[in-house]
């Protein structure tokens, strides 16, 4: 056994389960430094929103308890990654660090150079795959590019064996390095100075044992149903995993092999919709693989005659869709949802995305903007595809004239208006035929519901058929003068 201590990195593998890194330093046999750096360098362009620094503080909480349990302390810094690791190497003789991979572009240039800077001063530096079930760089075509549709990815993923089952969580750990400075989580200063976050406590429970507790939850009561109900934002049907993903509370393959494992007491349609479970996995892979090959994209358009692109700009309408107050109900009640709980339903998602870029016409940056900073799962690779996918201008995108309509859409998958109620609950006393459309509604039926257009509900901020015929004008005139604009065919979109 090694005296000399080695460090365990943690970034977004917040778990003591299924932890290559936390696995190769217990395995080295030699004290542990547990580490925690907050760098405001963030993803890049891309600092945490306000969201994931509350997720980012309860779930480091956890992590704290359960290292406490396994006699071991997480140290917790901040600053450059670069400068704390090298403090930290020569202040306690270090000679390894470990940690586990991230994906985005700004995060592996940082993390090459410090492993080259880290194997100049003589330490062992490994890193490891822990947040995704294959590398991103093992995929390709049969002419060596990139995948940019998904369905050929998915098909080349079931023809390969399921990853490697998910380590075990440690019973047992080598001692921490004793005297290492640190600071309290609160220094961090990571939950928010005003209190609008009350609805994320009734929500969520972040960190590990949640993470647990989620996933069994789901595989037992919702994953043989999730296909056939999975698109009702009032069911709960999804698996609501992907904030624990992102931050690592769980590990790809931990899913995978549950669901798996509950697969085998499946049969049918329930195997089935276990399957179309796992293939929203793998949408997770195809993001990040994309991401991988095409670092630009969370800036530019992957389709490039989409730069010029006619966006137009308008604050107020702007204001209006991330507050919520468009006029269109399933609108509202998908954006406060999303202030409330920190999350939103995929397919109400889709419908608010397709709101903003099309029958506004802003721009889908505003729309990536808003959900970075509000959305506890914000995922660099995850949100680029979803908002390249619903303005057209990315892989597997969805062709420019689906636009999505509100009120059917309101009605088809709220048809009892049991989601909107919850959320939009000043129509609440409105009946189901009118309560997508309250302008279509009589003088009597909005009095007797108590609704006043203009004054308790907004009326729609855009007309549905104008902001459609708007939408397909400009999608058709950047057609007819781009060199090429392929229409893609259309893909589901990945589920939440």
């Amino acid at each position: 056994m090694s005296e000399a201590p080695s460090i365990v990195w943690f970034r977004q593998d917040l778990r003591l389960g299924d932890n290559p890194a936390l696995r190769a330093a217990i395995d080295l046999g030699a004290p542990i430094i547990c580490l925690y750096i907050l760098d405001d360098g963030g993803e890049g362009d891309w600092p945490a929103g306000g969201a994931s620094r509350w997720w980012l503080h309860h779930s480091l909480s956890v992590l704290q308890e359960e290292l406490d349990k396994l006699d071991q302390t997480l140290v917790v810094r901040e600053g450059r990654s670069e400068d704390v690791l090298r403090d930290l190497v020569e202040q306690h003789e270090v000679s390894a660090v470990f940690w586990n991979r991230r994906y985005e572009p700004a995060v592996i240039a940082r993390d090459t150079a410090i492993k080259t800077s880290l194997r100049e001063q003589g330490v062992h530096a490994e890193s490891f795959r822990g947040a995704m079930l294959f590398e991103p760089n093992t995929y390709s075509t049969q002419s060596g590019d990139p995948y940019k549709v998904f369905t050929p990815f998915w098909n080349q993923i079931v023809k390969r064996d399921d990853p490697s089952p998910p380590l075990a969580r440690p019973r047992k750990m080598p001692p921490p390095v004793r005297g290492v400075e640190s600071l309290q989580l609160g220094d961090l200063e990571l939950l928010p100075s005003i209190s609008w976050d009350e609805g994320f406590y009734e929500t969520w429970q972040p960190g590990e044992r949640g993470a647990r507790d989620m996933l069994r939850q789901f595989a037992n009561d919702s994953v043989g149903g999730y296909v056939s109900n999975r698109d009702f934002p009032a069911v709960e049907a999804t698996s609501r995993l992907s904030p624990y993903l992102h931050f690592g509370d769980v590990s790809p393959a931990q899913v995978w092999h549950a669901i798996r494992e509950k697969q085998q007491e499946l049969r049918g349609k329930q195997s089935d919709s276990a399957t179309g479970f796992l293939r929203q996995i793998v949408w997770r892979e195809f993001a990040h693989q994309l991401l991988y090959y095409y670092p630009k994209t969370p800036k530019e358009p992957l389709r490039d005659a989409f730069t010029q692109f006619p966006w137009r700009r308008d604050d107020a309408a702007l204001e209006a869709w991330k507050r919520g107050k468009t006029g269109y109900p399933i609108v509202d009640a998908g954006m406060r949802e999303l202030w409330h709980t920190g999350w939103m339903h995929n397919r109400v998602r889709m419908i608010v995305g397709s709101f903003l870029v099309k029958h506004l016409l802003l721009h889908w940056h505003h729309g990536a903007e808003w959900f970075w900073d509000t959305l506890v799962d914000a995922d660099l690779a995850n949100n680029t595809l979803g908002w390249q996918w619903i303005s057209g201008c990315g892989a597997d995108a969805a062709p420019y004239f689906r636009v999505f309509n509100p009120i059917l859409q309101g009605a088809k998958f709220d048809s009892d208006g049991e989601y909107v109620r919850k959320w939009v609950p000043e129509i609440a006393k409105l009946p189901d035929d009118v309560l997508h459309e309250p302008w279509n509604a009589s003088a009597e039926v909005l009095a007797g519901a108590d609704v006043v257009l203009g004054e308790t509900y907004p009326k729609p901020i855009v007309d549905h058929k104008t902001g459609r015929e708007r939408a397909l004008d400009a999608y058709a005139k950047l057609k007819a003068k781009a060199e090429s604009f392929e229409i893609p065919d259309p893909e589901c979109a990945p589920s939440s």
